[in-house]
This record gives C-alpha cells, sequence and structure tokens, in this order.
C-alpha cells in the first residue's frame, strides 16, 4: 500500500506540474497547480466529514450487533454455516465470534445494505485481530475476508435501482441478474486469488503471522462468547444455501423494488425482536454496544485522509482522464465503451465520484439508462466495491499498516467485477 500510495501521489503531481508548465490562462480558470491544492484541501476536509457522518451509523449498528451477539444470533449463525466457513476459514476456529460476524457482514452486503455491513465487517476484524500473532500485520483470514466483503454476492443494489428510476429507466430492476452474475463471478475470483497469492507469499518468504490454532481462546484471554455447540449437519448448511439462491433470488428479481424500503428498518425489528425473545435487555445492550461507534470513527480518519487526498489529486492532475483517452480504444471492442471506462477505474478509488459518472451517464439523453451502457455503468455501480475505501476503514479499525496480499485479491475480484458485468450485459442487453 505504501508503494501504490506514492505512486498515486507522484503520478498525480507529475500530471499537475506538466499542465501548469503548459498552461495558457484563461479568464475564470484555476492554475493546473491551483486545482490540485484546491482538491487536497476538500479531500482531506471531506474525509473527516465522512468519517464523521459514518459516527451514526457504526453506533446504531455496532449496537444491534451486540444484541444479537447477547442473545445468541452469532452462535446460531456460526453453527449454521460453520461446514461451509471453516473450509473458508481454517485457522478461525469454528467457535469464534469473528465467524458470526463475518457472516451477519456478508448478508448484509448480500441484501445491498453497505451502511449495515460495514459495523459488522469491523467487528468482524476486531475479532479476527484477537487471533492475530502479528499485530499491524494482516493474516491470511483478514485478507480472505476483505477480498469477499469487497465482492460480496447482491441481490438487492437498492440505491442504484432508486436512481435508475429517478432516470426514467422503463426496467430499473433490470441490473438485478446482471449484478448477481457479476458479483458472483468476483466472489469466486476473490476467494481463489486470496487463497493462491497467500500460497505465493509462504513459499517466498516462510514467514506469514501465526494465528491461534482452532479452539483456543484469543489472546486477550477473553471467553469466546460465540457460545459453545456442534455445529448444525452439513445438509441443513447446504439447504440454507439452495434456500438463499432459489429462493430469495427469484423474489429479488421480482419484487426487489417493492421490499427494498423495507429492509432497513426490518432489519433493526429483526434483530431488537430476537433480543427480546431471548431476553435481553435491548436497550442497554445496544447503548452499550454503539459506544466503540465514535471510537472507531475517530481511529480510521487518518487512514481515510490518506487515501481520499490521493485519489482527489489523481482526479484533479487529469491523470485519470490521461489513462481513459489511453485505454478507451482497447477496451471499447471487449465490451467496456468509452464513456463506462470512467466509471470502471473510479469505483475502486472513490464510491461518490462513481456514483457521480454513473449519475451523469444515466441522465445522459444521448445514452440514458436502459441502454447496453447505461446497464453496465449500473451493473458496475452494483457490483463492484470501492476497494480502497474499504481496506483504509477495516485496517484502519485495528491499525493494519501491513496488508499483505489483500489489496491483490480485492483488486483481482474488481477486474473479475468488471468482466463478469460486461459478458452478463452483452448477453442480455447487447452491445
Amino acid at each position: 500500500m505504501n508503494i501504490l500510495f506514492l505512486m498515486m501521489v507522484g503520478s498525480a503531481f507529475a500530471f499537475a506540474a506538466w499542465h501548469q508548465f503548459t498552461w495558457i490562462p484563461v479568464a475564470g480558470q484555476s492554475a493546473p497547480m491551483e486545482a490540485l491544492s484546491a482538491a487536497m484541501i476538500q479531500s482531506a476536509a471531506g474525509a473527516v466529514e465522512l468519517a464523521i457522518g459514518l459516527v451514526g451509523i457504526m453506533t446504531l449498528f455496532m449496537g444491534l450487533m451486540k444484541v444479537a451477539e447477547a442473545g445468541g444470533m452469532l452462535t446460531l449463525l456460526a453453527r449454521l454455516i460453520r461446514p461451509l466457513m471453516v473450509r473458508l476459514f481454517p485457522d478461525v476456529p469454528a467457535d469464534h465470534p469473528a465467524m458470526g460476524a463475518m457472516i451477519l457482514n456478508l448478508s448484509a452486503n448480500v441484501l445491498g445494505l453497505g451502511n449495515a455491513a460495514t459495523p459488522f465487517g469491523i467487528r468482524a476484524m476486531q475479532e479476527l485481530d484477537k487471533l492475530n500473532d502479528q499485530p499491524g500485520t494482516a493474516t491470511d483470514a483478514m485478507a480472505l475476508f476483505l477480498a469477499m466483503n469487497t465482492s460480496a454476492v447482491t441481490l438487492l443494489p437498492t440505491g442504484v435501482i432508486a436512481l435508475r428510476a429517478a432516470a426514467g429507466s422503463a426496467n430499473s430492476a433490470g441490473i438485478l441478474p446482471t449484478t448477481l452474475v457479476a458479483t458472483i463471478g468476483s466472489t469466486a475470483v476473490a476467494i481463489i486469488a486470496a487463497k493462491l497469492y497467500g500460497r505465493i507469499l509462504r513459499v517466498r518468504r516462510g514467514n506469514l503471522p501465526a494465528v491461534a490454532p482452532p479452539g483456543s481462546l484469543p489472546q486477550d484471554g477473553t471467553v469466546d462468547i460465540a457460545g459453545q455447540g456442534e455445529a448444525y449437519p452439513l445438509w441443513i448448511s447446504l439447504i440454507a444455501l439452495i434456500v438463499l439462491i432459489f429462493g430469495l433470488v427469484p423474489v429479488a428479481v421480482l419484487y426487489g423494488h417493492a421490499i427494498s424500503p423495507w429492509v432497513v428498518p426490518g432489519l433493526m425489528i429483526f434483530f431488537l425482536g430476537f433480543g427480546v425473545l431471548r431476553r435481553v435487555r435491548v436497550y442497554e445492550v445496544l447503548v452499550d454496544g454503539g459506544k466503540e461507534g465514535f471510537q472507531v470513527a475517530l481511529r480510521i480518519i487518518p487512514y481515510l485522509v490518506a487515501i481520499l487526498v490521493a485519489v482527489g489529486m489523481l482526479r484533479a492532475s487529469g491523470a485519470l482522464d490521461a489513462l481513459v483517452r489511453l485505454l478507451g480504444p482497447v477496451t471499447a471492442p471487449m465490451g467496456l465503451p468509452a464513456e463506462a471506462l470512467p466509471m470502471a477505474l473510479m469505483r475502486p478509488l472513490s464510491g461518490s465520484g462513481a456514483y457521480g459518472i454513473m449519475a451523469a451517464i444515466l441522465e445522459d439523453p444521448a445514452i440514458g439508462p436502459d441502454s447496453y451502457t447505461g446497464y453496465l455503468v449500473s451493473t458496475l455501480q452494483g457490483s463492484t466495491e470501492t476497494t480502497f475505501y474499504v481496506l483504509a476503514v477495516y485496517f484502519g479499525a485495528v491499525q493494519v499498516r501491513r496488508m499483505r496480499h489483500a489489496l491483490a485479491a480485492a483488486l483481482t475480484a474488481d477486474v473479475a467485477a468488471v468482466a463478469f458485468a460486461i459478458m452478463a450485459c452483452l448477453y442480455l442487453y447487447g452491445a
């Protein structure tokens, strides 16, 4: 990450400096270096505002997470999915609370609940860090979880559907099948890439951080709050997976637009209702669990400032525009037109920047939401993640600075998501 950060900042400065030396003053326009300076200040301020905006969200959902944990929901989830999760995360004890937290995070991503997924993901990273023998260095389990998180299967990209409807789409939910194909493909690639890159590192360096053996207690001596109990039989886990695929997917395709407004309120009622049934003092537990939200937001501010300033510099310097002009003629024959290329490049870097590009394309009368390009950019928005933001927030929350192969695996999944999105959109909507 250190090398990539320096490359982003150095490239942005070089482009801005070159434009500055060749710049002809025009009334009302800022000089390139002035624009670069303004972008740096605005990006730094925006990073702090973003972190502050996360405080309320993280407080609420971390509180709900605590209610679910106190009621034993993490135990049930971990036991249900354990036969599958232990194969993906052999270094994590089967009954460890990290298992339940990861399942909640991935479930929130499946439903398109990015705001809810972040607190669950942070909690999962905190639990995984308790198994880390080398604090500050990512483990294999962390790298795999981050890669899966940035490529998680999505059933309801609610925000994108709403924007398409606002743009006048006649088939605003038409991206549900393409998004599902893209996210399933990218998640599979994320798992393979994380496992492969981790194995390559083991062969080359032989100094991977050790983790506690399965069944051991965390280093701080705390009791495993996920609870004890045998895992459900494998056939129950497979039935649950089949119900998810063949039950929720058709419902999402047919009724996703109608269901989406109910998801977040329903999630809160579900967590609180579960706590009440399990005789949890939900108010006190929710408040107690939510206290951590503010502290986490403060910890991630330096990481957000660093990455968002670098991204802002790239955008303001014209480096991204130059890359688009260079790659556009190459990607267009592959199904990625020049109009959609900025979206594919921006999505891993900046969520707001990618959203703005998508909105401009959907509202462009010459393109529109129901064109091939409109479907493609919508699918990219719904099936890919702001990778650098996710890594900054999740690793920042546990003070991990050496992320090893996590970034490479996540970016590999991003590329796969673009490829699967192109194939799905070409098949359903043509070029």
